[in-house]
């Protein structure tokens, strides 16, 4: 009886969240309706700049609490895999650092954040793009077999994926600026 009343409270939640979220969707577009000179603002925010999608999650739970308070009463599993990044030699290349690393080697994220991009980036092979807690994007270059998808949340330590061979690249960037690697490393 109680789990049920609970489970009533949660769902509650979710639907104020959901109506919420409309509500503030619904006001952008009649913004842009009204003031077609927002739309072309709005696009290049959108589509041709960084979007902050970790400062949206951070303010959105801030304010209004986890998207889904439900996982208060499901935990999910997780596979064990709890890793620093380490290797045996590094050097500079092209606007980040090339890591000699083993072979397969098993690629730790180096700090929390949202997965913005997987794909082949030219000099980089396959390669994922995880937008960091800090606003820093980090691109993991040279990687296969990696188990996560676009969008993902993905912890500090969690395995991204295997080195193709014995190296793998590492490029920090933020607001479009390449930073120095020695920094972040």
């Amino acid at each position: 009886m109680r789990e049920k009343l609970v489970l009533r409270k949660e769902i509650k939640k979710v639907l104020n969240k959901l109506l919420l979220s409309i509500i503030v969707f619904l006001i952008g577009m009649i913004l842009v309706k009204a003031k077609p000179n927002l739309k072309p603002i709005i696009k290049t925010k959108m589509y041709e700049e960084s979007f902050p999608f970790q400062k949206l999650k951070n303010t959105y739970e801030k304010y209004l609490g986890n998207i889904l308070s439900v996982e208060k009463i499901v935990k999910e599993e997780k596979a064990v895999f709890n890793e620093t990044l380490s290797y045996d030699n590094l050097k500079k290349y092209k606007n980040g650092v090339e890591l000699k690393v083993s072979d397969n080697y098993m690629i730790p994220i180096i700090e929390s954040g949202v997965v913005v991009f997987i794909g082949e980036k030219e000099n980089y092979g396959n390669t994922i793009i995880v937008e960091q807690i800090d606003g820093i994007d980090v691109f993991y270059g040279n990687i296969k077999n990696n188990n996560i998808k676009l969008y993902d949340y993905v912890e500090k330590g969690e395995l991204l994926g295997e080195a193709k061979d014995n190296k793998m690249y590492l490029v920090f960037q933020k607001d479009g600026k390449y930073l120095n690697y020695k920094e972040h490393i």
